[in-house]
């Protein structure tokens, strides 16, 4: 319940921030522009708070944070004085409704930018791309890829770390093959992957390809307690090294998940050493279900680890300029990632699993955030850029439905029709629902 209220706190901390940036770059340009706002709103819904402008724009925090808009004087809508026509939205030049319309994605990009040059310049943690282990008849297994292979570059975009690894790999998702320079021994050595038939299954590009992480071992020393689990319940403490279950001697902590796994809603005898003494517990694994509906103990603990080799996990850290370059230059890199994956979805080079919806993103929202603020921020940018590319989507619902119209206005030099806009709108809107309908079904099964 907890990690619940702790994920919704920080997803409406979250989507606040990025909705109110985005409706902010709409108004903020109308304003420029000469068009009177009648009302700025962050949330739907019951107005929790209301304030209004000299201006006369109505300030509204609704009470479902769960999008905003700015409602703009439009004489389609409503009755506009003489004196206020000047001011009406629809009256405005075509390059002008261009410009306000798309203020809202680009205020989106601009905010990324600033959020990763905090970010830059604060500095943070990086891990060095080594490949941990390869699955047996996978992609890296057929194209060389060993463990111990240190990922240098993919298609001649440098990967100095598994973060840039992965987004570089991303990109190669519907190639038949990409090349991968690795550093293995004292030699770098060209892979040409084969990459057909690579699947991408909620987004773990890596486990497509057969490729593992290195990673530090698990020790069998607890670091790690879930308040309410069956660990806690059990009387399992933090830093006890576990013995054996059962009388079983444990030796690795993959055969300690694989016996907990096995015996769901069963007592253990669980054998700990604390504090020099030995001391035996009687523990019941609760059954947490599979997707596939098959029964799976939990303990709800996480080990101690080995720790990482030298070299393999360093500091990153900008200058201001080097900051400010580094976060315009990832901000592009973002957002045309952004459209190769909706390029891709289309196409179906990466199947409809890999959406997600409002529950993962707040799961994504309490864990950044319960890392620190730099990967918080790091959060905050990629949202925010996706939310900038999906409203720039030629949906007619959506800014860049908006945009297409007026794009259309200014090569023909008059109006769609608002019965053509009308379809479009519905037409849209559908399309939109079912989006959405499969984002949200897809973060059910991933509960």
């Amino acid at each position: 319940m907890t990690e619940f209220i702790w994920n919704l706190f920080s997803f409406i901390v979250a989507l606040g921030i990025l909705v109110f940036v985005h409706e902010y770059g709409h108004y903020w340009v109308a304003k420029k522009n000469g068009v009177k706002v009648l009302k700025f709103a962050v949330g739907f819904g019951k107005p929790i708070y209301t304030w209004r402008s000299k201006s006369g724009t109505d300030f509204v925090i609704g009470l479902i944070p769960l999008g905003g808009y700015v409602r703009m004087l439009d004489e389609r809508i409503d009755e506009v004085l003489p004196q206020d026509k000047f001011s009406a939205f629809n009256n405005k030049k075509v390059s002008q409704r261009i410009a306000v319309i798309a203020a809202g994605p680009m205020a989106n990009f601009v905010f990324a930018i600033i959020v990763l040059f905090a970010m830059f310049m604060m500095g943070g943690k990086a891990v060095k791309p080594v490949v941990g282990g390869v699955d047996q008849s996978s992609i890296a297994a057929d194209s060389g890829i060993v463990a111990g292979d240190v990922i240098l570059s993919v298609n001649n975009q440098p990967t100095p770390s598994w973060e840039s690894a992965n987004y570089a790999l991303i990109a190669q998702v519907g190639k038949p093959s990409f090349n991968l320079l690795v550093e293995r021994g004292n030699a770098e050595t060209n892979i040409i992957v084969n990459s057909n038939g690579w699947e991408i299954d909620d987004g773990q590009v890596l486990k497509g390809l057969g490729i593992q992480p290195y990673r530090p071992n698990p020790l069998l020393t607890i670091a790690l307690i879930v308040d309410g689990s069956p660990a806690q319940i059990g009387g399992l403490l933090v830093s006890d090294k576990l013995l054996t279950i059962n009388g079983i001697i444990l030796k690795t902590w993959q055969q300690t998940t694989e016996i907990i796994a096995a015996n769901a809603d069963k007592k253990l005898n669980v054998e700990v050493e604390r504090n020099g003494q030995k001391i035996t517990l009687a523990i019941t694994p609760k059954n947490r279900p599979t997707k596939d509906g098959f029964s799976q103990g939990y303990l709800g603990v996480a080990p101690d680890v080995e720790k990482w080799p030298k070299g393999y996990v360093f500091d990153v850290q900008y200058g201001i300029f080097p900051a400010l370059q580094k976060s315009v230059e990832q901000t592009w890199s973002f957002i045309s990632l952004s459209f190769q994956m909706v390029g891709k979805l289309i196409t179906g080079d990466i199947g409809l699993n890999n959406l997600s919806g409002p529950i993962s993103i707040a799961q994504g929202a309490g864990h950044s955030a319960e890392s620190g603020l730099v990967n918080f921020l790091k959060f905050l940018a990629l949202i925010s850029i996706n939310l900038g590319v999906v409203n720039l989507l030629p949906l007619p619902v959506l800014d860049g439905g908006h945009l297409m119209y007026y794009f259309i206005e200014l090569i023909r030099g008059k109006p769609v029709s608002e019965r053509v806009q009308e379809m479009g709108f519905r037409i849209g809107a559908f399309i939109l629902m079912m989006i959405m309908g499969i984002a949200i079904i897809n973060d059910f099964g991933r509960l």
